[in-house]
């Protein structure tokens, strides 16, 4: 078992309401220390976001199959607007296509996997000129090892290098992979989207 595997097992925790602030500040150092996919994966799994790491494209292939079982979507059509990626899960039991409507699920790549936040960076790459609130429930993305970042500066810097020539639109990120418990000002407006995250191991 490789050592990212192991790294994005790390269970969840919830801190104890007696948590004094020592102990706090202990965490908070001791993350930020870790290295970025380390880092990734614990603020990402805390976000609610569910991870599967693949070695391989067949692990991949695999993985994705499952979530469809898990979510009875076996006579489906998934919203997949990337071509490419269309055809890297084309042997697929559910069908994927750009034009689906009323779609159960969205399939993704990104551009960027954000360490500090647990985040997904997206742009018009991959959601066209779209606001995330319009796509479905849930999310399928597919990322590789070599697209974590540290920040979102690091993101944009990023995304600047891949495309030189045209800087896409409608760069946003999303992290709140769970249903906010209460409708208040503060979850007022936010995309909380039930996301897959399909990890491909390119490093």
């Amino acid at each position: 078992m490789s050592l990212l595997r192991k790294i994005f097992q790390f269970s969840k925790t919830n801190p104890t309401p007696k948590e004094d602030d020592a102990a706090s500040n202990e965490a908070i150092n001791e993350l930020e220390n870790k290295p970025v996919d380390e880092k990734f994966a614990i603020n990402f799994k805390n976000n609610g976001g569910k991870f599967l790491y693949c070695e391989s494209m067949d692990e991949a292939f695999e993985n994705f199959e499952n979530i469809v079982y898990e979510n009875k979507w076996e006579h489906s059509t998934l919203l997949c607007l990337d071509k490419a990626l269309k055809e890297k899960f084309a042997k697929s039991t559910v069908k994927l296509s750009a034009e689906a409507v009323n779609a159960d699920c969205f399939l993704a790549t990104c551009e960027f996997l954000v360490a500090d936040t647990g985040a997904i960076l997206f742009s018009s790459e991959q959601i066209t000129e779209k606001n995330i609130k319009e796509f479905p429930d849930y999310l399928i993305v597919f990322a590789t090892t070599s697209q974590f970042v540290k920040t979102i500066s690091d993101g944009l810097q990023g995304i600047k290098m891949k495309h030189p020539n045209r800087i896409p639109s409608n760069i946003t990120t999303i992290k709140n992979f769970e249903t906010p418990i209460d409708d208040n000002f503060m979850t007022y407006g936010s995309s909380s989207k039930k996301l897959y995250l399909l990890l491909l191991e390119d490093l």
